[in-house]
């Protein structure tokens, strides 16, 4: 089962977009967008939220109990 990081580098990737311009478009510090994909830390519900509305994909998906 994909993880959270994973997914989320999947969801950027599937659009060609680089982390910094994934961050700036969600609104957070490039640092900690970076973080979520390395696994480091994880967002809050409502940053995870808004992540998988940005990349049009669910919250189960994400964390990786559904497929897209």
């Amino acid at each position: 089962m994909a993880n959270f990081s994973e997914r989320l580098r999947e969801c950027r990737k599937s659009v060609n977009m680089r982390q910094e311009d994934a961050a700036q478009e969600l609104g957070i510090q490039y640092s900690t967008y970076r973080r979520y994909e390395q696994g480091g830390t994880e967002p809050t519900i409502s940053a995870a939220a808004r992540i998988a509305d940005y990349f049009g994909v669910t919250l189960d998906y994400l964390a990786g109990r559904a497929d897209r």
